[in-house]
């Protein structure tokens, strides 16, 4: 080999060497990204009857300081059907934004539509109950309800629209201003208190009597329930056995029915330990 060819053989190794050497790093940066395109960051939180998604507003921000895309929905609370399309356009609007997996967040009656379509799907991955209904095919929030030997105390503060629509279904159903104070929100401040009768989302009878349209969720994707203690809407025995059908990971807070709303911090802890199981 002449010194001219052993000139050029050095030079082509040694611009070689760098591009050899980065290809590990290429390649652990590109496993990194797959990782990080596998990683929960988008979170979706569905509110209850007689709510809307202010409901949420102490977790928002807590969830958002840890870096997730944070989108409350709202439901119309005219029907399942309804609720799952409004919960499905939420998801498809985080999604589009940030793609990438998407963990449901419902409370109250919250539970039976993240069970329901929207949980089911593919682009879901994980199920928080937050002092909520978690009904089997075939069970609705009432006839849960109707399990308990006696029923629970929101039910002396519930208003039916005296306009007695032809479809019973159809009548809207309400909470009173006292029923806020006493049943609902009672752990609460008054001037809480007072804000969530002011938003207060008016909710159809038949939200209560639906039943899953679809397989439940939870049956095929894992889950997370906060029992709350000193619920007076779903009491905490009706809440703990349900976290145990569904087989739930539990979160026990000494908190009124809106537990986000006492202990958004705690709430948010749930929610990222929930998202961090899937983060590895």
């Amino acid at each position: 080999m002449n010194a001219s060819r052993i000139s050029k053989f050095f030079a082509c190794l040694w611009f070689s060497l760098p591009l050899a050497a980065s290809l590990p790093m290429i390649a652990m940066a590109q496993t990194s990204n797959a990782a990080h395109d596998d990683a929960v960051r988008n979170i979706v939180l569905v509110h209850g009857a007689w709510a809307n998604g202010s409901s949420w507003s102490g977790v928002i921000p807590l969830l958002e300081a840890r870096g997730f895309h944070v989108v409350a929905a709202q439901m119309p609370l005219t029907s399942l059907q309804n609720d799952d399309t409004a919960v499905e356009e939420a998801i498809d609007r985080i999604t589009q934004a940030n793609p990438g997996p998407v963990l449901l967040v419902g409370h109250s009656y919250g539970g039976i539509v993240i069970g329901d379509v929207p949980g089911n799907d593919p682009r879901v991955v994980g199920l928080v109950y937050v002092a909520a209904f978690a009904p089997d095919s075939g069970q609705s929030a009432l006839s849960l309800l109707g399990t308990l030997s006696a029923p629970p105390p929101i039910n002396n503060y519930l208003v039916f629209d005296p306009a007695k629509p032809v479809d019973p279904a159809k009548t809207l159903v309400w909470i009173s201003d006292e029923g806020i104070a006493r049943a609902f929100a009672q752990d609460l401040s008054p001037i809480k208190q007072h804000e969530l009768a002011a938003v207060q989302g008016i909710t159809v009878l038949s939200d209560l009597l639906a039943t899953p349209t679809v397989t439940p969720a939870w049956k095929s994707k894992p889950s997370w329930f906060v029992i709350s203690e000193h619920d007076n809407v779903i009491p905490a025995g009706l809440e703990e056995r349900e976290a145990q059908t569904i087989g739930a990971k539990t979160l026990e807070l000494p908190t009124c029915h809106v537990a986000m709303l006492q202990e958004p911090g705690r709430i948010a802890d749930f929610i990222w330990s929930a998202a961090q199981s899937f983060n590895h």
